[in-house]
């Protein structure tokens, strides 16, 4: 065997086995609404105007955790990117780096965590302002499918959780460990319970995981959110 083989084969095994660790996983957000929907995402993406029938591809890299990909609604921005929205709004930029403002439905996710799996979710913890959709392209083993929440959230929230747009959550709304869950165990409560209702798959309250919380196989496993599915 040529000995300059033996020599090369170690360094092109770490690099195939780079180049495999390192590839990204592909999130493709579409807009189905029949208005326009400035998607978000963070960490990773920032920000996107999406007409009706756009769509938005982000790259994803492994590993990524605490994650979220979300719908703004109403929205100005300026040529500098500069503005705001109903709902949803980022601190006022196209391009987020943060959180948004609720109310706004969520897709969340974390890629590649524990046994090597990725956890994704619909939530309903910071209220909703669009129908959603989320999930892999292509379905899996066990908890590995589309989930979604599209009830009419907005027309039937409830009078203190009504805000212009869409529906806030108790804990923006009223504060306080009942609903906001920072100091320990908390369940669910009326309000958290009108969410659960009309979306049995997405979070309602800060611990609602045991019925919430989705996986799919970490590395190989594209997905796709869809505005008003």
């Amino acid at each position: 065997m040529d000995c300059r083989l033996i020599t090369t084969l170690p360094l092109l095994l770490l690099l195939l086995t780079l180049f495999t660790s390192t590839s990204a996983v592909n999130f493709e957000v579409h807009n189905n609404c029949p208005y326009t929907v400035w998607a978000a995402a963070t960490p990773v993406g920032g920000g996107q105007r999406l007409d009706n029938g756009q769509s938005w591809n982000i790259n994803v890299p492994p590993g990524t955790k605490m994650a979220r990909i979300w719908g703004r609604k109403n929205c100005n921005f300026d040529g500098s990117g500069r503005g705001g929205c109903e709902t949803g709004d980022c601190g006022g930029v196209l391009q987020c780096t943060g959180w948004g403002k609720p109310p706004n439905t969520l897709a969340e996710f974390a890629l590649n965590q524990f046994n090597n799996l990725d956890f994704f979710d619909i939530s309903n913890v910071d209220g909703f302002n669009i129908p959603m959709s989320f999930g892999p392209t292509r379905p899996g083993p066990d908890k590995c499918h589309q989930i979604s929440c599209t009830a009419d959230i907005v027309g039937q929230c409830l009078g203190p959780l009504r805000v212009a747009g869409g529906c806030n959550n108790p804990c923006t709304t009223f504060g306080g460990q009942q609903y906001c869950c920072t100091n320990g165990p908390c369940g669910p409560t009326d309000y958290s319970r009108f969410f659960k209702t009309r979306c049995p798959d997405a979070y309602s309250y800060p611990q609602d995981d045991a019925t919430s919380t989705f996986t799919c196989p970490g590395g190989s496993t594209d997905y796709k959110v869809v505005f008003c599915p």
